[in-house]
């Protein structure tokens, strides 16, 4: 195990759950890895099966949460995926939010000592990624991790991520799409799916970074925030702003298709084409 930057693809899938099942349709689609939101817990056993059933498709956590995965356990279980499935596994981690987590305190103390413990159960900085998107947390990721894999960004994050953070490390933004030509249905969508976020201080003040207002902010949204952030069109559209990610100096691009899960294979099968995978 080497700390060689991570290569997922161009573009990958950013989901709440994943079956083995789907896994092997969205690989055939070319699709390089599957990123499991939420915060997982630290036995990471759903992450096997999806690996037995398919033969390079990787598995990303995005992210397991610092607060509520024992470290020690996340650790063993890294090893007992790296083992069986050597160079297809790879730990994000997140520090969570102060709203969620009583034992919130300062993120980037939090998160340097989890590294630490992470780097005493050898745990190679090449296969592990932060959930980072201030300044601060983004030097940490670049200095202890593989790279960033942020959320509820825009590609003018990506681009002042690639400048501040140099070209060695590695830059996966997660990015909500809508396939749909109507735009107001779209918009209703992306504002329902942002709710929860426009209650979080780590994004509120990341989005206030990028230029985005008070009013911006205020629920549900302003559209010129829905339309950053959740980008929404036919799937040429669609495909043709994810890939701004990639011009703004991103490696690789998970997609988070909003849609129900019965849907998804075939969503991100509209889109695999317009993304170049097939």
């Amino acid at each position: 195990m080497t700390d060689i930057k991570p290569s997922l693809g161009r573009f990958g899938v950013f989901v709440p759950q994943m079956t083995p099942d789907q896994a092997k349709d969205i690989e055939a689609l070319g699709y390089g890895a599957v990123w499991v939101a939420g915060s997982p817990p630290a036995e990471l056993d759903w992450v096997e099966p999806i690996l037995e059933n398919t033969t390079t498709l990787q598995v990303a956590t995005g992210v397991v949460n610092i607060w509520s995965a024992e470290v020690g356990l996340v650790a063993e279980s890294f090893h007992r995926i790296e083992k069986a499935y050597p160079g297809r596994f790879l730990l994000g981690i997140g520090v969570g939010h102060p709203e969620a987590d009583q034992e919130f305190r300062k993120p980037v103390d939090a998160v340097d000592d989890y590294l630490d413990k992470l780097d005493e159960y050898a745990v190679p900085k090449g296969r592990r990624v932060l959930a980072a998107m201030g300044p601060k947390m983004l030097e940490l990721s670049a200095s202890r991790t593989a790279g960033t894999h942020p959320a509820n960004t825009t590609p003018e994050h990506t681009a002042q991520a690639r400048q501040s953070l140099g070209p060695d490390a590695f830059i996966a933004p997660a990015h909500k799409v809508v396939l749909s030509t109507d735009g107001e249905k779209a918009r209703a969508v992306g504002r329902n799916a942002l709710d929860i976020y426009l209650g979080l201080k780590i994004y509120l003040n990341s989005l206030k970074r990028l230029g985005f207002t008070d009013t911006d902010l205020t629920k549900p949204g302003s559209d010129r925030l829905v339309d950053a952030l959740i980008f929404h069109g036919s799937a040429e559209a669609v495909a043709s702003r994810l890939t701004e990610h990639l011009d703004a100096g991103a490696d690789h691009v998970p997609v988070q298709v909003l849609t129900e899960p019965a849907n998804l294979v075939a969503a991100l099968a509209e889109l695999a084409g317009p993304l170049g995978l097939r």
